[in-house]
């Protein structure tokens, strides 16, 4: 079996952290324990290209225990946990290609390396799997029954390619659905780009001025963590009506400008290119912390920042000083502009992303069954899967919800009751 980790000493290690997270994963082990029996997947590779992490883990051994070949790579250079990878290498004898801290071209071979499996599915987090399957290897495509991504950053790349009509296969966003990003993106990434801030900085949250960039699902779970430790939450957006969301959720909104002005902390949650520029940067006070938690490091103008710094250096691991040539401030950078919740702490509770990926199986099965009939395009999960996750969250939570009775559903389904 080919593979490419950092250690596979480190296995008995991640094998207990795997062990660990998988006891707040009820769904997808109820997922798993069905998959044994019914092998779903038998016959076909799966390629994924995923932050290797604990609860990537269990995904795996799910998809493993449906019937299928699975092969998985990292979707971020700082993203991956080797004690991990060399777990699922040694007791799962799944092949993983991801070492934490890669460079950008190990990066992409270890992509290539899952490509050349030939997969029949693919799961991204960020589309760089698929994209480089397009754009590169067009010959695998015709062996292509479908994929899922699990980001939303991944989700606006995938939809420009349904656009333009490059995207050559039917493709599921996970991001999009309920049971995802609305545990996922808000709680998931508030607490865990919390966590990688303190565990980074051990900096004092409560009392500081700390500045969103970005109000979705994601901006909101920022928030609402950084308030509940004391923060005073300043938001900045593009979006009228999230700015207007912000203001009635009592946080202060501000332009950029002015909101680098008076910040402490910096976190970028947008999904889009160079949100803090050099400009912005040569207005932060001194000792101001900027982070990024989008899924690529484009949110931040590193560059710009490097040509109005007039030294770098490393602090602390995952903090990076620059100190201004013109004003001599010190700025910090967090986990060089990656992902910080992952690069300088562990991510997502595995609690939430039990959801997540019970999704991402689920999906897989979806495509399987439907190999053929699903549209050239990228579409949300079906309603059902999603309120069965949902069910079978609630289940395992130990919470009962009550039943529509028969009258109430025909009212429901009736234009002729009225006043």
């Amino acid at each position: 079996m080919n593979f490419d980790i950092k250690d596979k000493k480190l296995a008995d290690k991640g094998a207990n952290r795997i062990e660990w997270a998988a006891q707040s994963m009820p769904v997808l082990t109820l997922i798993e324990e069905r998959f044994k029996k019914e092998k779903p997947l038998k016959g076909y590779r799966l390629g994924l290209c995923l932050h290797v992490t604990t609860e990537t883990a269990s995904l795996c051994r799910t998809l493993k225990a449906g019937g299928g070949e699975v092969y998985l790579c990292a979707s971020n250079p700082l993203s991956t946990q080797d004690d991990v990878a060399a777990a699922l290498v040694k007791y799962d004898e799944i092949p993983v290609y991801a070492v934490k801290g890669e460079d950008n071209e190990t990066y992409y071979k270890h992509i290539n390396a899952v490509l050349g499996a030939k997969p029949h599915l693919t799961m991204d987090d960020g589309a760089d799997l698929l994209s480089t399957l397009h754009s590169e290897k067009p010959k695998l495509l015709e062996e292509v029954l479908g994929g899922t991504e699990e980001t939303t950053t991944g989700v606006i790349r995938l939809k420009a390619m349904a656009k333009e009509k490059a995207l050559k296969y039917p493709v599921v966003a996970v991001n999009d659905a309920m049971t995802k990003h609305f545990f996922d993106n808000r709680y998931g990434t508030g607490q865990s780009t919390l966590d990688g801030i303190i565990r980074s900085t051990n900096r004092l949250v409560a009392g500081s001025i700390f500045v969103v960039c970005g109000y979705g699902w994601c901006g909101r779970g920022v928030a609402m963590r950084a308030a509940g430790m004391g923060a005073r939450v300043t938001i900045t957006e593009v979006d009228p009506l999230k700015a207007l969301e912000a203001i009635m959720d009592g946080y202060d909104v501000l332009p950029i400008k002015e909101a680098a002005e008076v910040g402490d902390f910096f976190v970028t949650v947008t999904g889009d290119i160079n949100v803090i520029r050099k400009e912005h940067f040569m207005l932060m006070k001194d000792g101001a912390i900027v982070c990024n938690s989008g899924h690529f490091n484009v949110e931040l103008d590193l560059n710009g920042l490097e040509s109005i710094s007039a030294k770098k250096r490393e602090v602390r691991q995952w903090v990076d000083e620059y100190m201004i040539k013109k004003t001599g401030r010190r700025v910090y950078i967090l986990g060089e502009g990656r992902l910080v919740n992952l690069a300088a702490a562990e991510g997502h509770p595995s609690s939430v992303m039990d959801m997540s990926f019970a999704n991402q199986a689920l999906s897989a099965e979806y495509i399987v069954q439907n190999k053929g009939k699903l549209p050239l395009d990228v579409f949300a999960v079906p309603e059902p899967i999603d309120n069965e996750i949902a069910r079978l969250k609630l289940k395992a939570m130990g919470y009962k919800i009550d039943v529509l009775t028969k009258e109430q559903r025909q009212y429901l389904a009736s234009w002729k009751s009225g006043t």
